[in-house]
């Protein structure tokens, strides 16, 4: 009855998309748990080539596992039918999905009050993406959300949609005097989405205790990454989820005790996308190098993203704040070409060296790295399929990060690729 949450354990970016992909094969469940169509996870395999998934779990190119959209993610109805288009076009069937009637629903007002708070923000924005996610949560912690259920009902769907653009339309016009939305446009957009979404939405915890009755294998997905987590992330540069081990298993709706793997997802160096610090950026040759090689463009905006050397103390945090039980390592292929390659094993701040992730975005701006030099391999990894084939430095490479981090790895990515994998240890 294995339950494993794959969990990003940086700034989002680190290849969970493909992990699920690969260990899809033999799961026959893979839940999204939280997050909105704000992330994006691309997969790269012989079925499609390459497809970047926003809200449809990244299992969802194996017919035989069931996919589920978690009472945790924020769901943009119009757009997850874009998206199950853009699958259907491609000949991939989406009639092993399954929604959760407790997802809440992401609304056009929701994407207008995030560009209007972002506008507002002005110098000090946060970076959203625009998605209205942060919004769709806001109404979900204040108890006036709509969800995915309230779909199924066509009686009262008009009506609540009715009553909650008045309740925006108020805030737009007071608060930033800006023109509200026409209700029956999004009464007309929501019921048709509603038609096509209706046969989804099911009682996906009783798919789920049904799962694990039956001794099924479980896979937990998760968006964007710890260090945007709305508790341990990097306050206030931070998502409206929780996308940690735990933030998975309460956006699934599975109870703690069942979990017997935290799989932690690290790039071999780090990438952020937004605003934020980020005490390894590279605003040099070197993170343009890395950007350039590594193709570092958000899948979501297409924004580029920030890039430099590993940050073990925040990987630390990340392992601390998740329990990680195994690492997959992603991307080292990227640094084939680098040496030395640098990993930051400390940080300087006013004269002071710290070992812990401070919880103060303000102190973390200031904290400048303290690096450890490698060796780099100077070769091309992409066709290793054991450590053994790997190159010795890049070997030492890896065995620094599970000294550094104190967890196992468990799989090495040398290519985007599924098969471009190495596997150290068996999972499942």
């Amino acid at each position: 009855m294995p339950v494993i949450a794959v969990v990003g354990g940086q700034w989002g970016d680190e290849g969970k998309g493909k992990i699920i992909d690969l260990l899809a094969k033999r799961a026959q469940v893979v839940v999204r748990a939280q997050g909105g169509d704000n992330a994006g996870h691309t997969i790269v395999n012989e079925q499609v080539g390459r497809f970047a998934l926003h809200l449809v779990p990244a299992g969802i190119f194996n017919p035989r596992t069931t996919c589920i959209i978690g009472a945790g993610v924020a769901l943009n109805p119009v757009f997850l039918l874009e998206e199950l288009d853009a699958l259907h076009g491609l000949r991939v069937s989406t009639d092993n999905l399954l929604i959760s009637e407790r997802a809440h629903l992401v609304m056009p007002y929701h994407i207008e009050l995030d560009r209007l708070q972002e506008a507002r923000r002005g110098g000090g924005a946060i970076g959203t993406t625009g998605r209205g996610i942060g919004p769709a949560y806001v109404d979900k912690v204040s108890r006036t959300g709509l969800r995915a259920g309230d779909l199924c009902d066509p009686q009262t769907l008009p009506a609540r949609i009715r009553e909650a653009v008045a309740a925006k339309n108020q805030l737009f016009q007071v608060l930033y005097q800006a023109p509200g939305l026409d209700p029956e446009r999004v009464v007309e957009a929501y019921s048709l989405a509603a038609e096509r979404l209706r046969p989804y939405i099911r009682d996906a915890s009783g798919a789920l205790a049904a799962a694990l009755r039956q001794n099924e294998t479980i896979l937990l997905e998760g968006a964007q990454a710890t260090l945007l987590d709305l508790d341990h992330g990097t306050y206030p540069y931070v998502t409206t989820s929780s996308p940690t081990v735990a933030g998975l298993l309460q956006g699934a709706g599975i109870g703690p005790r069942f979990l017997t793997c935290g799989l932690g997802v690290f790039k071999a160096y780090t990438t952020r996308v937004g605003s934020g610090p980020m005490p390894t950026e590279l605003d040099d040759e070197l993170g343009g190098r890395l950007r350039a090689i590594g193709h570092e463009y958000g899948a979501r905006t297409g924004r580029p993203r920030r890039c430099g050397w590993f940050d073990a103390v925040a990987a630390r945090y990340s392992v601390l704040v998740n329990g990680f039980d195994a690492l997959a390592i992603t991307r080292l292929d990227i640094l084939d070409t680098f040496d030395p390659v640098r990993i930051c094993v400390g940080y300087e701040w006013r004269g002071q060296r710290l070992d812990q992730f401070p919880a103060r975005a303000e102190v973390l701006a200031e904290c400048r790295p303290i690096y450890e030099d490698l060796e780099g391999w100077q070769a091309p990894i992409g066709q290793a399929r054991t450590l053994a084939e790997l190159p010795a430095a890049a070997r030492r490479y890896l065995e620094r990060l599970e000294q550094l981090l104190e967890v196992p790895i468990a799989l090495v990515g040398v290519g985007q690729e599924r098969e471009e994998t190495i596997m150290v240890r068996d999972l499942l």
